[in-house]
């Protein structure tokens, strides 16, 4: 399984074993349907009709300056995201580019953040992702740019305030918005509100006998169950839920079943009467008492998600009697499968759960809820990350010895896996850092840390971005509690986050972080991670084209390594000081710093590092006049690189020795190094077609560490992105170094580059 390829679904369990986590798993008994659409013909027509005809403000002469907006309103239990998803099923043909979703409030309340629901939308919609770190605004404008040309339909649901759509409208007329909310949304204009109510009486009836099961009870005793249709209230979610129940009953008569659901003490007014409340507090109270105490865990499910893993971790249970717990609560409605043993929990019935939760369970075992959760979710991540390593690496030889249960069956399985859970896992990972009052932030870090890995494994870089962005931002918040915080910890975020910043051309804002990683690492102590920084700072002021502060950073970056003796780190900083002084036209500066460069490398005998410096030293005393020196140096750099098995170095030596003597005068020898190097690279052409080569091609850095490569191109590059949570060996932006193919910086702002 390579990165950016599609997940294919994991093989089925074999019979009589727990399911691997990427199997799709066969739980006992019925798994449970979604509640099927009935009634509300009227409100359909309506809402279709309603499309068409004009808005108050278009009458006025203001037509509103963005998309069509139906607005579906009532209490949650309502139907009312059925109502929208069955409009938006019979609307696909008008809207041929596709059916947008997003829901705008996660459970507990609290508003889904902008940036979440446009990457969500722009995803849906096929666009390339925007970069990691945008603004709203940035966001916002590349959503409507999408939409623009297209004729699409948005369902929002669950929008809290009326900011939250005004910031997603297209601004295409051609585009259909249909917001679910639970009331009126002042301030968009042209909308009508679809306001919900219960059911009429005889779709309520069809709903309880389609959910009732087989037995004629409800068609034999019409009257109660018209009365039992009442005492829910007619709402689709209170009658799906008592369907349920009397399906798993069926030798109770829908007279009794009226009678049970009546006594249940509802905590209602009479001008506001729960229906919904009741009819779950009496499937609840007749659950057997370890499911009845999983469903109220279920509140704890990041982003309502859940499948076998999460209630059996949850719940303190083996996965196979999780399993069978699920498939119980989903059949009695109170669940919903969206695959193969994964649920969500009804919105509508969040925060009846949470009441549940909080009534019935200690905080103390919440939290230790949640800590099982969160480290299964770690274990699980990391069992992933090694199903994708190479087969007989050490983490495949650790997966092996995983409970079967924890393993996958191949990378294949273990990236499905992972794309169907994405988004609960980043939400647990919100909600542990939020809600964990610092007691989790050990394992938020550890999850943090295995999602990581998961990513680079299975993501390409650029979509993992700006969740990856979004993760270390977390990492940083937890690092900075507590009265000293953790500056360790703090560095390393910041680091991770201002590589993001430089990678997306954000670098001022990378140099303020990275300033800021320098404070912290030097508060903690950490060496390597201040080295990082100040290493980073001369490459973001060089890709600013400040080489003056450039090189400035880069010198103490560089003492900071031969305080400590780092050789390979004198070497390659060596030369990025010199790069950075060659541009700014400080050509003497420049020289000491090249020859100091190539007398490190030859002390750690690297002959092709010293080749490199060695070429990198003749084009500066080729800037400077002193072609004479610049011969000589190439001939010491061809001295060196000929004991490596680099040929492509070889053969652009060759090419600048010959336009050495050339300048010189020397023409039989340039054409000798010229017919010399077309030798090299005709053979170095046909190893690589044979797959025998040997030579390293452009842009390879004589830098060590991860991401430390130093080319030379055009100025500055920037190193390799990110490395996990917490990791302070990631190499920033960096300029200067040698190149495999020895063509020196050539920096725009530079006067010299055209001399000679």
């Amino acid at each position: 399984m390579r990165r950016g390829e599609p997940p294919r679904q994991g093989g089925p369990a074999r019979d009589g074993a727990p399911p691997r986590p990427g199997d799709p798993p066969q739980p006992h008994g019925s798994g449970g349907t979604t509640p099927r659409f009935a009634g509300r013909e009227r409100e359909l027509r309506a809402l279709r009709a309603d499309i068409e005809r004009a808005g108050l403000s278009t009458l006025a002469g203001r037509p509103a300056p963005h998309s069509r907006v139906l607005l579906i309103a009532g209490r949650p239990g309502s139907g009312r995201t059925a109502l929208a998803e069955e409009l938006a099923r019979r609307l696909t043909a008008d809207y041929p580019d596709g059916v947008l979703r997003a829901r705008l409030t996660e459970p507990g309340g609290t508003p889904v953040p902008t940036e979440h629901t446009v990457r969500e939308l722009l995803a849906a919609a096929g666009a390339e992702p925007v970069v990691a770190g945008a603004g709203e605004d940035e966001l916002t404008e590349a959503l409507r740019t999408v939409l623009a040309g297209r004729r699409a339909l948005l369902l929002l649901d669950d929008v809290a305030e009326p900011e939250q759509l005004l910031e997603l409208l297209p601004e295409s007329r051609d585009c259909l918005v249909v917001a679910v909310a639970s009331g009126p949304l002042t301030g968009v204009s042209d909308v009508r509100p679809c306001t919900l109510g219960g059911l009429d009486r005889a779709a309520a009836v069809e709903l309880l006998r389609a959910r009732a099961g087989a037995a004629p009870r409800i068609t034999v005793d019409p009257r109660r169950a018209e009365s039992l249709a009442e005492a829910c209230g007619d709402l689709p979610a209170a009658l799906c839920l008592v369907g349920g129940w009397l399906a798993a009953r069926p030798k109770l008569s829908v007279s009794d079943a009226t009678e049970q659901l009546e006594q249940v003490p509802p905590p209602m007014d009479e001008r506001n009467p729960d229906f919904l409340g009741r009819a779950f507090r009496l499937v609840h109270g007749t659950l057997p008492s370890p499911t009845a105490r999983l469903l109220r865990l279920l509140a704890l499910a990041p982003a309502g998600f859940v499948d076998w893993h999460t209630a059996s971790a949850l719940a303190g249970c083996t996965v196979p009697a999780a399993g069978s717990a699920l498939a119980e609560l989903a059949a009695l409605g109170l669940l919903h499968p969206v695959a193969p043993g994964c649920y969500t929990v009804p919105g509508c019935l969040d925060p009846l759960l949470r009441a549940a939760l909080e009534a019935a369970e200690r905080p103390a075992d919440v939290m230790l809820a949640r800590a099982r959760m969160l480290e299964r979710t770690v274990r699980l991540l990391r069992a992933a990350w090694a199903a994708g390593e190479p087969d007989g690496s050490p983490a495949r030889k650790k997966l092996a010895g995983l409970p079967r249960d924890l393993r996958f069956a191949d990378a294949a399985a273990a990236h499905a896996w992972l794309e169907l859970r994405r988004p609960a896992i980043l939400a647990g990972a919100l909600a542990a850092v939020a809600e964990g009052g610092g007691e989790l932030d050990t394992l938020a870090r550890r999850l943090i840390h295995a999602v990581s890995r998961a990513y680079e494994t299975y993501r390409r870089p650029e979509e993992a971005a700006p969740e990856v962005y979004r993760l270390h931002e977390l990492v940083l918040e937890v690092a900075d509690r507590g009265a000293d915080g953790r500056p360790r910890e703090r560095a390393a975020a910041l680091l991770n986050l201002a590589d993001l910043d430089a990678r997306t051309g954000r670098l001022r804002q990378a140099a303020a972080r990275y300033r800021a990683a320098l404070d912290a690492s030097r508060a903690a102590g950490d060496t390597a991670a201040t080295s990082r920084a100040l290493e980073s700072l001369g490459g973001a002021y060089a890709e600013l084209r400040d080489w003056a502060r450039a090189a400035d950073w880069y010198a103490r970056a560089l003492a900071l390594r031969q305080a400590h003796g780092d050789l390979e780190g004198v070497a390659r900083l060596h030369a990025r000081v010199g790069g950075a002084h060659t541009c700014a036209g400080r050509l003497d500066a420049a020289l000491r710093e090249w020859r100091a460069a190539a007398a490190t490398h030859r002390r750690l005998r690297d002959p092709g590092g010293h080749a490199r410096a060695l070429s990198e030293l003749a084009r500066v005393q080729e800037y400077a006049g002193r072609h004479r020196d610049s011969l000589r140096a190439c001939r010491d750099a061809l001295t060196a690189a000929e004991r490596t098995e680099d040929v492509r170095l070889q053969a652009a030596l060759r090419v600048r020795l010959a336009d050495a003597c050339a300048r010189l005068g020397d023409e039989r020898a340039a054409r000798a190094h010229r017919a010399a190097a077309e030798r090299l690279v005709r053979h170095a052409g046909s190893d690589a077609e044979s797959g025998t080569g040997t030579g390293t091609g452009r842009g390879t850095g004589t830098g060590t560490g991860r991401g430390a490569g130093t080319g030379t191109g055009r100025g500055t590059r920037t190193a390799t992105g990110t490395g996990p949570a917490g990791d302070t060996e990631s190499a920033g932006p960096t300029t200067g170094g040698t190149d495999s193919a020895v063509s020196g910086p050539t920096c725009e702002s530079n006067s010299h580059s055209e001399k000679d």
